[in-house]
C-alpha cells in the first residue's frame, strides 16, 4: 500500500474500528432490553441517542441550515428504510443469538448486488456476482435445518438485510448532498416517527427504571458510532475501510458468548467465515479495481 492510501487510512481506521465496537456494544445492550422492553421504546432511545449526538455535529460543521435538502422525498424514504432496518434486526435480536443475527444481517451486499441494476442502472460485475453467489452459500450454511437459528424471527432479519440494501442504494443517489444534511435526516427521521408512536405502544407500568441507565448507554453508543462512522469515512475512501466492517462479526460473537452465554458451532462458524470471506475479498477487489481506473 502506497503512502497516500496508508495516511488517510491510518487516521481513519482508529475511528472505524471503534464505530465498529460502539454498533456492536449497542446491538448487545439492544438484545438484552429487549427481552423485557417494547421493541418500539428500545430502537426509540437508539435513534434518539443518534439525534443528539448527530444534530449539534451538523449544525457545527455546516451552520443552521444544515437541514435543507433538495432531495426531501430520496431523503425521507432513504431514513425510512434505516428505521425498518433496525426494527427488523432487533425484533430478530429478541429471538436468535448475537453473532448468528449479525451475520444474516451482511445478506445486505447480496441484495445490493442484486438490486443495483433495477434501481441505480448499474451492472453487477463478474466478481459481485460470485461474490454474493458465495456469500448466499454461507447463509444457507447457516441456516441449515438444526441450527440456532431455524426460528421464525430469521425472516425478521432478511427483511432487515432487504431495507438495510434499500438504505445504501439510496444513499448512492444522495452523493451530491452534504453528508452532515443526509446524517442528520438519518437520525431525525426514526426519532420523530417513534416518538409519535411510542404512546401507544409503550405500556408505563412495564417499563423498568433499573434499566434506565442502559438505554442512556444505548443512546450514547448509537450517537458515538455514527459520529465516529462518518468521520471515517470523511477521512477515507469506502474502499479501503469496508473490508474492516466485517470485524462487527467478531465483535458479535464475543458479546454474545460473554454477555448470553451463547456462542456459534462449528459449521455455523463455518458459514459465517464464508460470509466474511465474500465480503472481504470483494472489498479487496473493488480497492484494486478502482486503483487502476
Amino acid at each position: 500500500m502506497n503512502d497516500a492510501a496508508a495516511n488517510p487510512l491510518r487516521r481513519a481506521l482508529p475511528l472505524f474500528l471503534f464505530a465498529g465496537l460502539c454498533l456492536s456494544s449497542l446491538d448487545a445492550t439492544g438484545k438484552y432490553l429487549v427481552r423485557d422492553h417494547s421493541l418500539l421504546l428500545v430502537v426509540w432511545a437508539r435513534y434518539a441517542g443518534q439525534m443528539a449526538v448527530v444534530a449539534p455535529f451538523a449544525w457545527h460543521r455546516t451552520g443552521p441550515g444544515f437541514w435543507r435538502t433538495r432531495k426531501l422525498r430520496l431523503q425521507l424514504l432513504r431514513s425510512a428504510m434505516l428505521v425498518l432496518a433496525t426494527l427488523g434486526f432487533f425484533g430478530g435480536l429478541r429471538y436468535l443469538p448475537l453473532a448468528e443475527a449479525s451475520a444474516i444481517t451482511f445478506l445486505a451486499p447480496i441484495f445490493v448486488v442484486v438490486l443495483s441494476w433495477p434501481i441505480l442502472k448499474e451492472r453487477a460485475t463478474h466478481a459481485r456476482r460470485i461474490a454474493s453467489v458465495t456469500g448466499f452459500v454461507g447463509i444457507l450454511i447457516l441456516l441449515r435445518p438444526g441450527s440456532a437459528v431455524t426460528h421464525p424471527a430469521v425472516v425478521l432479519l432478511m427483511g432487515a438485510a432487504l431495507a438495510n440494501a434499500l438504505y445504501q442504494l439510496l444513499t448512492r443517489r444522495l452523493l451530491d448532498e452534504s453528508p452532515h444534511t443526509t446524517l442528520f435526516y438519518s437520525a431525525s427521521v426514526g426519532t420523530v416517527v417513534l416518538s409519535l408512536a411510542l404512546p401507544f405502544a409503550v405500556d408505563i407500568d412495564e417499563f423498568s427504571r433499573a434499566s434506565i441507565p442502559l438505554f442512556v448507554l444505548m443512546g450514547l453508543l448509537a450517537g458515538a458510532g455514527h459520529w465516529c462512522l462518518t468521520h471515517a469515512y470523511l477521512t477515507a475512501p469506502a474502499s479501503l475501510l469496508t473490508p474492516f466492517t466485517y470485524l462487527q462479526i467478531l465483535w458479535a460473537t464475543a458479546f454474545g458468548y460473554a454477555v448470553f452465554g451463547q456462542h456459534p458451532d462449528g459449521i455455523s462458524a463455518i458459514g459465517m467465515a464464508i460470509i466474511v470471506a465474500s465480503g472481504v475479498s470483494l472489498a479487496l477487489w473493488e480497492r484494486r479495481r478502482m486503483r487502476l481506473l
